[in-house]
């Protein structure tokens, strides 16, 4: 986890500007609902007339108003309109005001000058007054009856408040706004509206085209608003996926080094194919996790938050507190049959993984004896494991959308449910109604990504934990923290010293009190039954095992005290099974000489007998080497490996049973060329074939991990028994003699 951090902290700036980016996206889809509110209510509903506060009247409806106040708000309501007469305007002025207001052909106008939340508080009493006084109504002829009694000098209902005082007014105005206080505001701010509207009708203006306006502006906000949106989703699409992209790059990049840098120790306790299976499948397990928290959990509980703030106070709160009680236990209940799952389905594509190598790498062998069948149950077991695993994981993902589905139109049938009887009620309109529920799926809908991410979240976090686990892993062979260089006065040397091994976890020593010396020009063999531990000790010098007693040399110093780059640098290692990379025969060639000129590599061909076979090519040394090799003969891929050793110069050459694949003759050759250039080199030889050691200067025969006799090919034959048992099992002692 820590080296994620330390990922991501390189990748701060696109991070930061994802989240920026995220919370504009928010900001847009939270003022999306409002804009449709605004379209219903004012937009259809009003015909387009935003607010009560009449932008223009006429000097009749003026002076009503006027009347229906008290002298503080008259002089304040005086204020904020200025009266526009025909005689004192310009022809130009009087055209334009004349084509927006017709009525001023016939009388003055008032237009407003300034708006103010003030004006809005005194204009709506009075407009719902002169709304219900110019009604014909039952209700609206009574309260006109009423007042003309009181006063029986007006001649009608409007100079009846013309001839009343300030106090006497607003205990008037108190007694008739008893009458409207069961009311609910919407309703009060209706009839405004409709006062508002008749007086527009009255100045000559056209509604519709005033409609039409609104809501052609409304609409292409909401328009230029989602195209906002969707560039703004592209772009964090495209970062997100760069993120985890590198993300991903950098963790493959730093198991491969880490996974370079491990002994055949840790090889055994992480699979090759578990190896495989963290470097791709886990990988990008964590990758889409981090693309995902970038999309979806930084933006959901933004949108969610902000949605929550916009319906806060609402008296339908109630459903948004079930919906989100229903989906959290929901998730928890598929979370708690998710998590042990997804642990198992890692372990199951490393098991199946490793059922495919072996069965790839395998073939010829399994053609050879028939066991098609017995590999095809193998890997069906493994494969029917893991399919029913996943199909179980993936049934739970299908129950959980279909009911996540079902709590959201649930929750928009039971919100339209109260909804309506509100609307019908008058406590709610209808814009505000659409707007509720839009926010209501904001918050839902927020809730079910987080729940999207927190089902992925497990497999995830295993897979986390995992590649951790290869990070974490101790290395048995590494660098000390002070290093020592080799002394240049004993270059070429190489010594045991009571060497004993032991592989990991194992009851007995694979190698016990090995001791003996190799000097430069001097070839060194090893010969012995199989499982006698040639290759294990030969494999000891390049440190790809640590020695678990004794120690080994190196110019006179211990190889756990060089830099293992160093060591290596001195080494041109020929394995037992030639392994060739994809490439051409020259890369393979220069493999460990990343400066070697084509002399270098033409010489090491020669030597090592592949030139023949290199120029039948039609590409010669540009010609493709397959993965593995697969395109090239035992003998030929063989020969190829030791070119690559000789093409480093190396000083000290390791041939583990590296001619087993060769006739005699090309052996015999390839020796006789070698001997040419290696006499400044030490040699080390695991042979099967006595031929192959006979002119050795150092022969050593091990038996059971044990050196049984060590000199030349003359001495062991008098000296020791298990070289003369091989010997003899191989060649005639007349061959022997002649040899």
């Amino acid at each position: 986890m820590k080296r994620i951090i330390n990922i991501l902290k390189k990748l701060w700036f696109p991070i930061i500007l994802v989240i920026g980016l995220l919370y504009l996206q928010a900001k847009c889809d939270l003022m999306l609902p409002d804009y449709t509110s605004k379209i219903v209510n004012v937009g259809i509903q009003q015909g387009g007339i935003e607010s009560y506060v009449m932008d223009a009247m006429s000097e009749e409806t003026y002076n009503h108003l006027r009347s229906l106040m008290t002298s503080r708000d008259a002089d304040f309501f005086a204020s904020c309109y200025e009266k526009i007469e025909k005689n004192t305007l310009t022809e130009e002025e009087y055209a334009i005001y004349l084509k927006k207001y017709p009525l001023l052909e016939k009388e003055n106008i008032y237009l407003l000058k300034e708006k103010s939340a003030s004006l809005e508080e005194i204009l709506l009493f009075p407009l719902i007054m002169e709304f219900n006084l110019k009604q014909d109504t039952i209700e609206g002829n009574k309260m006109k009856e009423e007042l003309l009694n009181r006063i029986p000098e007006a001649h009608d209902i409007y100079q009846v408040f013309t001839l009343l005082n300030d106090e006497q007014k607003e205990q008037m105005f108190s007694t008739l706004a008893s009458s409207f206080h069961e009311m609910p505001t919407s309703i009060l701010e209706q009839m405004a509206m409709q006062a508002v509207n008749e007086e527009y009708t009255k100045l000559g203006m056209d509604l519709k085209k005033l409609q039409l306006s609104y809501l052609f502006d409304k609409g292409v906000r909401m328009i230029a608003l989602a195209f906002f949106i969707m560039m703004i989703a592209i772009v964090v699409t495209f970062l997100s996926a760069q993120i985890g992209s590198k993300l991903a790059r950098d963790l493959r990049s730093g198991v491969t080094h880490k996974v370079m840098s491990f002994s055949s120790k840790e090889f055994d306790e992480i699979s090759q194919a578990s190896l495989i299976t963290r470097s791709t499948n886990d990988i990008q397990q964590i990758q889409m996790l981090v693309i995902m928290v970038l999309r979806i959990l930084i933006y959901a509980p933004l949108l969610g938050v902000g949605a929550m703030k916009k319906v806060s106070g609402s008296s339908m709160s109630w459903v948004i507190a079930l919906a989100v009680v229903l989906i959290l236990s929901l998730v928890f209940t598929l979370f708690l049959f998710a998590l042990p799952k997804f642990q198992r389905i890692q372990k199951l594509i490393d098991k199946l993984n490793l059922v495919s190598r072996e069965i790839l790498t395998g073939l010829p062998v399994i053609r050879a004896f028939k066991t098609e069948e017995y590999e095809k149950k193998r890997f069906s077991e493994a494969n029917r494991d893991l399919t029913k695993t996943n199909l179980f994981v993936n049934r739970l993902m299908t129950i959980m959308m279909p009911t996540m589905m079902f709590i959201m139109n649930g929750v928009s049938i039971l919100i339209i449910w109260v909804g309506a009887s509100k609307v019908d009620l008058g406590t709610m309109q209808v814009g505000d109604l659409l707007a509720f529920i839009t926010y209501t799926m904001q918050i839902i809908m927020s809730f079910l990504m987080i729940s999207m991410v927190s089902i992925m979240f497990p497999r995830a976090w295993i897979s986390v934990k995992r590649i951790a686990e290869v990070f974490n892993k101790e290395v048995s062979v590494k660098d000390k923290e002070e290093t020592k260089e080799f002394d240049a006065t004993q270059k070429g040397t190489v010594e045991f010293k009571d060497v004993y091994f032991r592989y990991p976890d194992a009851e007995e020593d694979i190698l016990s009190n090995i001791s003996f010396k190799a000097t430069k020009g001097t070839t060194t063999a090893f010969i012995g039954s199989t499982g006698s531990g040639k290759s294990t000790l030969i494999n000891l010098i390049p440190r790809f095992f640590d020695v678990t007693g004794g120690k080994i040399l190196v110019d006179g110093v211990d190889i756990r005290d060089v830099k293992l780059s160093d060591l290596r640098a001195k080494i041109g290692y020929v394995p037992q099974k030639g392994m060739l990379f994809s490439g051409t025969i020259k890369s393979n060639i220069l493999f460990g000489n990343e400066k070697g000129t084509e002399e270098d590599m033409v010489l090491a061909s020669k030597i090592s007998q592949a030139e023949e076979f290199i120029l039948e090519k039609e590409d010669q040394y540009d010609s493709e080497i397959s993965q593995g090799g697969t395109n090239v003969s035992g003998g030929q891929k063989q020969r190829l490996s030791i070119a690559r050793a000789i093409a480093t110069h190396p000083e000290i050459y390791i041939f583990d049973d590296s001619f087993s694949a060769l006739d005699y003759k090309t052996d015999h050759k390839l020796r006789k060329e070698l001997a040419k250039i290696t006499k400044e080199s030490t040699i080390f030889i695991v042979a099967q074939r006595i031929s192959t050691i006979l002119h050795a200067e150092q022969i050593v025969v091990l038996d059971q991990g044990k050196v049984v006799g060590i000199g030349r090919h003359e001495d062991l034959m008098k000296t020791c028994t298990v070289y003369q048992e091989i010997a003899l099992s191989q060649l005639s002692k007349e061959e022997l003699e002649h040899e």
